[in-house]
């Protein structure tokens, strides 16, 4: 059974910085595409950082470049997502993805996402 947990999500300040971790079991998880997504209230989920598996290249979105960093450790099969310089408009659910190909508009599985408030 596939499962992708996040946690980490919570309250802070603008200017802060939180860790968020994604769990993965069930599948081979260095064999799989993986990204963060989030979706804030009223917009579109967006893709947020990824690595795609094969090509073993990284994508972060133009909005949270030089802030936030992701990084996988394959041994826990697990993705983290390091979040400084918070900013109010990073409130939003944060979900993790896996897919087995290489394309992040084609994940195959999800997490149910973990919440991020940032204050002003």
């Amino acid at each position: 059974q596939v499962q992708l947990v996040e946690s980490g999500g919570g309250l802070v300040q603008a200017g802060g910085s939180l860790r968020l971790s994604c769990a993965a079991s069930g599948f081979t998880f260095i064999r799989h595409t993986m990204g963060w997504f989030r979706r804030a209230p009223g917009k579109e989920r967006e893709l947020v950082a990824g690595i795609r598996w094969v090509a073993i290249t990284t994508y972060y979105a133009d909005s949270v470049k030089g802030r936030f960093t992701m990084s996988r450790e394959n041994a826990k099969n697990t993705l983290y997502l390091q979040m400084n310089s918070l900013k109010p408009e990073d409130t939003a659910v944060y979900y993790c993805a896996a897919g087995a190909s290489d394309s992040f508009s084609r994940m195959d599985y999800w997490g149910k996402g973990t919440l991020v408030t940032v204050s002003s």
